[in-house]
């Protein structure tokens, strides 16, 4: 009887944690192709694409993947959608045995919304030579509608001298070869720091994007290395 108590509990503990997370967040739009309005403390739902750096464009023009007239599905490109908490530092990462840089190319694209259509430009993410395993994406908001997609680097300062690093287009990148993915010993899965910057739809400042220029001279990605080496069971999914 006792246990049958302190499980119930337990339960209604659960149930109600997961209303309150569910109530305290005011974004209810979970498709990257739809616009959303946020606040801080949201979920904000984006997706990455992979494919060719060709593969968004379209007569010259960049487009959203989400722009059907895009030739994304024919090049084999490769999805990943997240959904971060508004205005935290995330640590976002792709551990699949599904996903291959190599079948879809060699650059991503972060976007969301349909209205605005927001996208980022288009950045080197590996070939057969070079695998660039860290980068930085900033979101954008102006009164809590997404603005922009920002790739930021910080150059190679970090890696420089430090065998097997290389720079290449101002990141720390490691030869393909070496990679498991490639015969190689070394886990090379994409590493994303997460932040934003701008207004929520309250007008209050997202500053999470400021913490992370100030926090550059610890390694939020040697942090993020040592989380997801811990973190075994977890290698076959997308986060």
């Amino acid at each position: 009887m006792k246990t049958t108590t302190m499980s119930t509990r337990l339960m209604v503990v659960m149930i109600m944690n997961m209303i309150f997370a569910y109530v305290s967040n005011s974004n209810h739009v979970f498709d990257p192709c739809s616009d959303a309005k946020i606040q801080k403390s949201d979920g904000f739902t984006f997706g990455l694409a992979f494919s060719t750096k060709e593969s968004f464009f379209f007569n010259h023009t960049q487009l959203s993947p989400c722009d059907s007239r895009l030739p994304l599905v024919s090049k084999g490109a490769q999805l990943a959608v997240f959904r971060p908490k508004v205005d935290e530092i995330s640590l976002l990462t792709i551990k699949s045995r599904s996903f291959n840089l190599g079948m879809s190319g060699a650059h991503m694209v972060a976007f969301a919304g349909r209205k605005y259509a927001a996208r980022s430009i288009p950045v080197f993410v590996a070939d057969n030579i070079h695998t660039i395993m860290n980068h930085t994406l900033v979101l954008e908001f102006q009164k809590g509608t997404l603005q922009n997609l920002f790739w930021k680097s910080f150059g190679c300062d970090s890696c420089s001298g430090h065998s097997p690093f290389v720079c290449v287009d101002k990141n720390c990148a490691i030869s393909t070869s070496k990679c498991n993915s490639h015969g190689g010993s070394l886990d090379c899965s994409l590493g994303i720091q997460l932040t934003f910057s701008g207004t929520d739809k309250n007008n209050r400042v997202l500053n999470s994007w400021y913490e992370v220029k100030n926090l550059r001279m610890h390694s939020l990605y040697g942090l993020y290395s040592n989380l997801r080496d811990s973190l075994p069971g977890q290698r076959d999914h997308v986060f």
